[in-house]
């Protein structure tokens, strides 16, 4: 296919996404004049620029021809959408679309951080997304395989198609859908097109405005060597946002909690409840370059693009971290459950609820940089071929600071009956909280993390047309050749957390706490007044916390506290400083166990034929391809092996004799897939046509999943009787940081689809989707060998990731739209959007893990809990869906165009979805073991861990444009219209408990557009 013909194609898949309803928030904000009249199919090369300037219901008619006659079902959004939704990110821009969902938290592993722009997409239920920049590879430097989308400016963007059925053409490597940003290019635009976007965004909880600006020049010129095209876009903006949040802890299982209390009745007790106000920065730059140039049959393109994303957050947190079981309630309300609704927790020694108050600075800077050549030739009627040339480097580091204090607070009353916690605090309380005499240093924590990624590409495609009119049309060909490498450094230990004074030191390691008002160490803290906190509707004490200077003057900020630590352990043990171990940073760098490197070469190969029948009663057409990849991948890294000591002379059960060894390796893997598709249309009218679809997909592991260090370990247990040692039992085990033997995740799915277009601004589409998935990766156990002495290998259980379960999703999308055209005067502007999508999962694992009752600690090997979640009171969860995937979601938009006025009022929901298992701020090692047949019943030293789970939300933005001639236009936007509340709930035997409310306020954006 040629450049001119591959972008028709992909603006007409653009347009067409349009009819399926999937830009629920506002699609096109178009400058429109009262029903204009139909114009000219435009030339392939103009017709951007048309979707850009001919109006709402133009756009629209020209979508549906171009939908009816498209091979894939693709849902789009095009660049004036993307200029005028009331977006901020790309992840945004992508939730409008009909089976797209956002993550709203900064990272999967930590839903205690909300992200107010988002952070990642699932399609159709699964997080196994690709992402393309122009039909070619797009990724960040992150360990994963796809782009962070909140990194890419959406100024940039000529549009974003997902594609929810990849054809044998396209590139391998997604299962739940594959996103391309598209780019403009000179030859998109008849002549000289210039163009400036100015904007500012006011976010009312944070009290900041922040600026954005990008603009764009293009122009083509026809000499005797050709015609050349070239064109610049740049763009610059800022985003400022703040999250206020409250926070309740686990609850546990209490027979004690209140005085006079039957100890045959438990009672459930959170270990308290928190706030925290998060501000966040993000400065993000882009530019993008393109040239083309077109002589006779030949013609080329040359792109760059540059990302760059730079955010910083700082975070004031105070968090429970008391002993649970010495809680008591006074005045205490509970529930059907016996869960705690209202009361004022206490210690019952005496000693004061322990918090820490903490202040958290984390930033990254990302960039990624794409530079790509394609070249077209049309050889004749029949035959044309295209090179294509990529090399893309993406790189990324990030330094992550905690610093906290202390403070023993002497109550707590906490109000649960109405929803989000109200927490009571007298005069004397909140004086007591601004007190330097009840805040003590309590610890440090840092992380930093480095990666750099590049691929070089080629690809080369051939096709050749039929000649005549029947059955078959063309015949495509063509072979991929990828090289990819990633290297990725982390800190030993990841978060290396360290103590500076805490109350379990107190008598062994320090004589007593580093309390603030002691003059040594009374420097580097200040008081924090949360004002506005939850846009007013909450108000919570002041506190006292470490200065930013603490967070980011690490490492020397950091050893000056710790000295704080010698000074206190020498006084405990009189004077002598040998027994006080010294501050000492992660290393970085220097641990093999911290760097996963990685390199993986692909070589790819497709045909793929395209059909058609025209002169049946019901036309059919459609494309049958296969697609062949063969993946190689190397890992570099470590086996670490260590051994207990086998007393001489021991009889019994004999030890294998290994010797200790940490030994650098390099582990080669390889796998082909055939990956056939198909796609069928048939067309019942001119209104009404089917489509079917069936093929099959892999998604690789991420490269972080596939680190190549294992460590290993031979232990025994023995008894020793007058000296002689009896062996009893023989224990090999192992932890791998992730398992280069890994293969892809592999689907086999199926759509069928409906599309009505019932009028020229009206349609009503379905589909229905299935996907069968295996070899879902997950961590579990697998033998890994290694040789004795004797040269006999011995079986080694070890943890880490493995191709493990397999599963289903299973839904179906709904889209309707239309505009109320025959109503009189300026009502004929408005019309309606709405889309609808279920989507139901199910995962089956190989080897299930089904225990009912949890024990061991809080490690990879701990399998129940880290797949099935554990519960404070020692019971197992299980049957958990997969993570991500709400069943129900939907997107509901008013739209009205009429003369020069174009708005939206757009409302985005999805229900409630498995956040994460096991994660920070819901686990812990100090579970009751309730298991009757369990030696330790009765004890607290079960790790458990709670499933996590975001609450249904939804969200109101609107947006209005005002056109005010032919190359001006002013526009405003609101986001988060309602200011709704995003809720966390952890799961637990007595429901499922609210854990935390977020608060981001409103934001507000003026903008002005000029064109020429």
């Amino acid at each position: 296919m040629s450049n001119r013909q591959r972008t028709a194609v992909s603006v007409a898949a653009a347009q067409a996404a349009v009819l399926l309803g999937g830009l629920a928030a506002g699609i096109a904000f178009a400058q429109t004049a009262p029903a204009p009249a139909p114009k000219p199919e435009p030339k392939p090369e103009a017709q951007i620029e048309t979707v850009v300037v001919s109006g709402k219901r133009a756009a629209l008619s020209s979508a549906q021809k171009i939908k009816q006659n498209s091979d894939e079902i693709v849902d789009s959004i095009v660049a004036d959408d993307i200029g005028k939704l009331p977006d901020r990110s790309v992840t945004e821009v992508l939730q409008r679309i009909v089976g797209v969902t956002m993550d709203r938290t900064m990272a999967k592993g930590d839903p205690e951080h909300f992200s107010v722009e988002g952070s990642g997409i699932s399609i159709r239920g699964l997080t196994y997304v690709r992402s393309e920049m122009n039909g070619r590879d797009s990724f960040s430097a992150n360990g994963g395989r796809s782009l962070n989308f909140e990194d890419v400016p959406p100024e940039l963007m000529a549009a974003v198609d997902v594609y929810k059925n990849p054809s044998a053409e396209q590139i391998e490597g997604s299962i739940g859908g594959l996103v391309n940003l598209r780019t403009a290019m000179p030859f998109d635009f008849d002549g000289l097109k210039t163009a400036l976007s100015l904007q500012t965004t006011y976010s009312d909880l944070k009290e900041k405005s922040s600026p954005s600006v990008s603009g764009m020049v293009s122009n083509r010129w026809k000499t005797d060597l050709g015609e050349f095209g070239a064109l610049v876009n740049i763009a610059s903006s800022r985003s400022g946002t703040r999250t206020d949040a409250f926070q309740v802890e686990p609850y546990y299982p209490r027979t004690d909690a209140v005085v006079g209390q039957d100890p045959n009745t438990t009672l459930w007790i959170p270990k308290g409840s928190q706030w925290r106000t998060l501000e966040f920065d993000r400065k993000r730059q882009g530019l993008y370059g393109a040239l083309q140039w077109k002589k006779d049959d030949v013609d080329s393109s040359l792109t760059y693009f540059r990302s760059k994303y730079r955010m910083q957050w700082d975070e004031r947190a105070i968090f429970a971290q008391s002993d649970p079981y010495k809680l008591q309630v006074a005045n205490g309300e509970f529930g059907k459950n016996g869960q705690l609704l209202y009361g004022t927790l206490t210690n019952n020694d005496g000693s004061g609820i322990n918090f820490g108050a903490d202040t958290r600075s984390a930033y990254r800077n990302s960039e990624t940089q794409d530079l790509a050549w394609k070249l077209n030739w049309r050889a004749n009627d029949q035959w044309s071929f295209s090179s294509d040339l990529q090399y893309i480097r993406a790189t990324t580091d990030s330094f992550d600071s905690t610093v906290a204090t202390g403070v023993q607070m002497p109550e707590e009353t906490i109000d649960l009956r109405s929803g989000r916690p109200q927490l009571i605090f007298s005069d004397a309380q909140r004086a007591a909280l601004v007190d330097p005499a009840n805040y003590y240093w309590a610890f440090t924590m840092e992380h930093k993390d480095k990666s750099k990624a590049t691929e070089k590409a080629w690809k080369g495609d051939a096709r050749y047309k039929f000649k005549d009119e029947g059955f078959l049309q063309d015949l495509r060909f063509g072979v991929r050749f990828t090289e990819r490498d990633a290297t990725t450094t982390n800190t030993v230990p990841g978060y290396n957390w360290s103590p500076i004074s805490q109350p379990w030191q107190i008598g062994w390691d320090i004589n007593h706490l580093a309390f603030l008002n002691d003059p040594r160490f009374s420097a580097d803290t200040y008081v924090h007044n949360f004002n506005n906190f939850f846009s007013g509707k909450a108000s919570v004490p002041s506190l006292i916390f470490p200065t930013v200077s603490t967070t980011s003057g690490y490492p020397d900020s950091y050893a000056a506290l710790h000295k704080y630590h010698d000074i206190l352990c020498a006084e405990q043990h009189g004077g002598d400083t040998s027994a006080c171990a010294p501050w000492t940073p992660a290393s970085f760098g220097t641990d093999p166990s911290g760097t996963n490197k990685q390199r993986e070469r692909t070589q790819a190969a497709f045909a793929q034929l395209r059909f058609g029948m025209d002169d049946w009663k019901y036309p059919v057409d459609g494309n049958i391809g296969l697609r062949v990849v063969r993946t190689e991948s190397r890992a570099d890294g470590y086996t670490v092996f260590t051994s207990k000591q086998v007393p001489s002379g021991a009889t019994g059960v004999p030890v294998p004799v290994i010797p200790n060894f940490s030994e650098a390796g390099t582990f080669n893997n390889s796998y082909t897939d055939a990956l056939p598709s198909l796609n069928l249309r048939m067309k019942a009218s001119e209104k009404l046509q089917f489509r079917f679809a069936l093929g099959k997909g892999i998604s690789r592991p991420d490269f972080s999943q596939l680190q190549a260090y294992t460590t290993m370990s031979q232990d025994f247990t023995s008894t020793t009787v007058n000296g002689q040692t009896v062996v009893s039992n023989v224990t090999q085990t192992g932890t791998a940081s992730g398992n280069p033997m890994l293969k892809p995740i592999k689907s086999t799915q199926g759509d069928i689809t409906a599309e009505w277009y019932f009028d020229r601004t009206g349609s009503l589409t379905f589909a229905a989707f299935h996907k069968q998935l295996k070899d879902i990766i997950l961590n579990q156990t697998f033998v890994k060998q290694i040789p004795d002495a004797t040269g006999a290998l011995q079986n080694f259980v070890t943890t880490g990731p493995i191709n493990g379960a397999k599963g289903r999703a299973t839904g179906f999308e709904l889209a309707f739209q239309t505009y109320f055209d025959k109503l009189p005067g300026w009502l004929a502007g408005f019309g309606i959007q709405a889309n609808y999508t279920y989507v139901d999962s199910k995962t089956k694992l190989y080897d299930p893990v089904g225990s009912a009752y949890c024990s061991g600690g809080n490690s990879a090997s701990n399998l129940n809990l880290n797949l099935n979640g554990c519960d404070t009171d020692g019971r197992t969860f299980g049957n958990l869906p997969l993570q991500n995937l709400s069943k129900n979601a939907y997107n509901l938009a008013l739209l009205y165009d009429r003369g020069d006025i174009s708005a939206r009022l757009a409302y985005s929901w999805r229900s409630k979805y498995l956040q994460a298992v096991n994660v920070n701020g819901t686990q812990g090692g100090d579970g009751t073991d309730t298991n009757p047949d369990s030696s330790t019943n009765g004890q607290r030293n079960v790790a458990w861990g709670l499933p996590v789970w975001a609450d249904a939300y939804g969200q109101l933005d609107a947006g209005v444009y005002y056109k005010f001639n032919d190359h001006v236009t002013f526009g405003l936007e609101a986001q988060n219209l309602t200011n709704a509340t995003y809720k966390q709930l952890m799961q637990q035997h007595i429901g499922t408990m609210g854990r935390a409310w977020f608060d981001t306020g409103r934001r507000y954006t003026l903008t002005a557009r000029m064109s020429f």
